[in-house]
């Protein structure tokens, strides 16, 4: 008897150590406590309000990974960027094993449709290939979803923003793609980060609506091409209310002089709301910037504060 309840109180530690453990490894070589990525999103519960932290021990994670609704306060850590790489290759016009067509909204290889999610030094990619067509890294959904030092790689229509007026916030993250590779309804700001493009396109595709007073807004970014690619705007709009804006960025020769596009109707020119500030290096060009974007001034630069663009919420950050 006394052996029994020695065994029990024993397992009610170790659950409660467990439970008091946030931390869950995982790793491909079978030295963690799971070896997929989506089988450690599993194993927590709906309905979250606890932090559980994930560690991705270096490795190419093949695998569609989907965080529902719920799975709240998830933070994923890779071992560092380069060599941790949660990747897939879907496409729109994939045909499914059970016989659906994906596309835009169903192709990528990671979607969050959950709130509060944080993740730094990981990579996450879409390598269905430059011509492939629409071909999604990243999907989100859920609102206050954060990054740092992670890289989002792909080509077209890499990183969807698509949940309507909710907030993201990235931070010394790397971003590439052809077209329209940062796109969507959400508010989200984009901390020094390094945008590049590879290809003759658009790098956003904006689709804020008009009752959102931030749509994409770039601060200190730098943004850069492949060799030979020369013609790339700012941003086209996907709906007419497409709000876009460049704060102390640095822009190589690859930026267009007139800076924007219209996407083909001119009566976007009257409802977009594209800006810059301070726009350096030889992609900037204010004189030559389309009439119909604006150059901000001093005064109106300032306005775009954590605390305008998000309210109250206290984003994970190091430095501003």
């Amino acid at each position: 008897m006394t052996k029994t309840i020695g065994i029990f109180i024993l397992l009610i530690c170790s659950l409660f150590a467990a439970a008091q453990s946030s931390k869950i490894v995982v790793a491909k070589d079978g030295s963690g406590n799971y070896a997929t990525v989506q089988s450690a999103i599993n194993a927590v519960p709906v309905n979250n309000t606890k932090p559980v932290n994930i560690f991705i021990k270096k490795g190419i994670y093949k695998e569609v990974i989907t965080i529902e609704a719920g799975k709240n306060f998830i933070t994923i850590t890779g071992e560092d960027k380069e060599n941790t790489i949660l990747t897939y290759d879907n496409h729109s016009g994939t045909v499914t094993p059970q016989g659906d067509t994906l596309n835009t909204r169903n192709c990528a290889s990671f979607f969050l449709y959950a709130n509060d999610f944080h993740a730094e030094h990981i990579s996450f990619e879409n390598n269905a290939g430059f011509n492939a067509g629409q071909a999604v890294a990243m999907r989100i959904e859920g609102t206050r979803a954060s990054f740092k030092d992670c890289k989002f790689l792909g080509f077209q229509d890499v990183l969807f923003l698509s949940g309507n007026a909710v907030q993201h916030y990235f931070e010394h993250c790397y971003i590439e793609g052809t077209t329209d590779f940062i796109f969507g309804a959400a508010t989200a700001l984009f901390s020094k980060c390094h945008i590049h493009s590879k290809k003759n396109s658009h790098v956003t595709a904006a689709s804020t609506t008009a009752n959102v007073p931030y749509g994409f807004v770039f601060l200190d970014c730098k943004l850069t091409a492949d060799a030979g690619v020369d013609k790339v705007s700012l941003g086209r709009p996907w709906r007419p209310a497409s709000s876009v804006t460049y704060i102390n960025c640095w822009l190589d020769k690859h930026i267009i002089p007139e800076g924007w596009n219209n996407w083909k109707n001119p009566a976007n020119e009257a409802t977009v709301r594209y800006a810059e500030y301070n726009s350096s290096g030889p992609g900037a060009n204010a004189a030559a910037r389309a009439t119909w974007s604006r150059q901000l001034s001093a005064e109106e630069a300032k306005r775009y504060t954590l605390k305008n663009i998000f309210g109250d919420w206290k984003v994970v950050r190091s430095e501003l």
